[in-house]
């Protein structure tokens, strides 16, 4: 009885209190993620000789990086958006089947990128004329990554098998051990302090892989030797296409949208290429934002699955109610960053060490870009709404025009009628308030006629 109980607690718990449970560890961890990012970049700058040759390197991996992280996300996306439908609609085994489809798709991703990483990597940064020394720190970040994701994708899937069944706490666990062990060894393995070799940029990959593995053995070890609410066994396993279309009829479409930020940051850095100052302060600014961003992607981890298990069990008024403190806890999330972003731009900026021109470039950028937050906090919520429902396309939709279809050409449109990189910024709050508009379009159709089949 106390485990049936336990199992639905999604279904009958006081919703705030249900959604801070199951947000606060992983906005925890994502911030914490956050601040890895930042630091990587701090002691890639700073260790290294040419420090920054060394980023410029780094920088021009990102967008394949960022695939990758794209993929292994948008995958675990569709498991958990199954598991959790599954198991509100009480099919445990279909609930079950999803995480161990999640294992084989973690290891058949791997080998997509294991080729990549082999094959790719030079061609990929030639694209951008890399040569020299730029080309090689670009070589030997790119390879190890990408070519050490398996520990990454089997971790992810297993975090989000998890979170579908309302257990926040040691997917957190698992993203901080990765995270610590990352930061920890970065600086030895970059500069080769004691007994560790000096591996520059290589230093940096290496210490991110070894972080991915410690993650992925712990999520293992969780997985097998721990009772959860979702199991995976192979004995009997029977491969269903069925079950992998499922998971990616959300997880396709969360992949795509995951991509399109890397294209995105190719076009704006391209209308920016003529302000060398402007296009360092959008580097900079992606790398600050994501401390604002990422509680908010942190919510949603507790939010989704709230919102697919309801769904799953046709509780419309829960549903909805989850929907509503979501946007609320979103809505004060990224208020404060705008207040930050408005108060103190020039202090964000002077953590990167940046001279007169970057700040004044920058501070004014800042201001305008972070007009952004407040739309977008009601936005991030909506698309995980889809992606729980089972929308995945819609929620594609959204980011597909947001930073496609309104960013780059108003950014472009911008740069053209003013010829200064200072209104290229107004690209973002208007984006943003475009996208939100079409959002609400989509919840309506939603609301008339999917939640009318539901339960009142």
């Amino acid at each position: 009885m106390e485990k049936t109980v336990e199992q639905n607690k999604m279904g009958y718990a006081k919703m705030l209190p249900l959604i801070l449970s199951m947000s606060l560890p992983a906005m925890f961890s994502m911030t914490v993620q956050a601040l890895y990012n930042v630091v990587d970049s701090i002691f890639v700058g700073n260790l290294i000789e040419n420090g920054a040759l060394a980023l410029e390197a780094t920088s021009y991996a990102y967008p394949m990086q960022m695939l990758l992280i794209s993929v292994g996300v948008g995958t675990s996306v569709g498991i958990n958006s199954l598991i959790s439908r599954r198991l509100g609609a009480g099919n445990q085994k279909e609930a079950d089947s999803a995480a161990t489809h999640g294992i084989l798709l973690a290891v058949f991703n791997w080998i997509i990128f294991l080729f990549l990483g082999l094959f790719v990597s030079g061609p990929f940064l030639t694209l951008y004329g890399c040569e020299g020394i730029i080309y090689q720190y670009g070589v030997d970040y790119l390879s190890i990554v990408l070519c050490g994701s398996l520990f990454v994708f089997i971790e992810i899937n297993i975090e989000k098998s998890l979170q579908g069944t309302g257990d926040m706490i040691f997917p957190m666990l698992f993203q901080l051990s990765g995270a610590i062990t990352n930061i920890i060894l970065d600086p030895l393995l970059i500069a080769g302090i004691g007994p560790f070799p000096k591996l520059e940029v290589m230093g940096a990959a290496v210490a991110t892989v070894i972080g991915e593995l410690v993650s992925a053995i712990f999520a293992v070890l969780v997985l097998f030797l721990r009772k959860n609410k979702v199991h995976v066994s192979f004995r009997g396993f029977k491969f269903s296409l069925s079950t992998v279309k499922n998971i990616y009829s959300v997880g396709l479409p969360s992949i795509a949208m995951q991509s399109i930020g890397s294209f995105m940051i190719f076009g704006l850095n391209a209308i920016l290429s003529a302000y060398q100052a402007a296009v360092t302060v959008l580097g900079v600014y992606f790398k600050l934002q994501s401390f604002v961003f990422m509680p908010c992607f942190g919510l949603n981890q507790g939010v989704l699955p709230i919102m697919g298990y309801n769904y799953g069990a046709k509780n419309k008024d829960r549903l909805l109610s989850a929907m509503r403190c979501g946007i609320a806890i979103a809505f004060m999330i990224m208020l404060i960053g705008t207040i930050l972003f408005w108060t103190i731009p020039d202090v964000l900026l002077g953590l990167f060490n940046g001279d007169k021109t970057l700040i004044a470039t920058g501070v004014p950028a800042f201001r305008i870009i972070s007009l952004c937050f407040i739309p977008a906090s009601i936005g991030i919520v909506f698309i995980s709404l889809f992606q729980a429902t089972g929308k995945g396309i819609r929620a594609l939709i959204i980011s597909f025009t947001r930073q496609l279809i309104f960013i780059l050409p108003v950014a472009y449109l911008l740069s053209l009628i003013f010829n200064n990189s200072d209104y290229v910024w107004f690209a973002f709050p208007i984006a943003e308030i475009a996208s939100l508009i079409l959002a609400f379009v989509f919840y309506i159709n939603i609301k008339n006629k999917d939640f009318k089949k539901l339960e009142k």
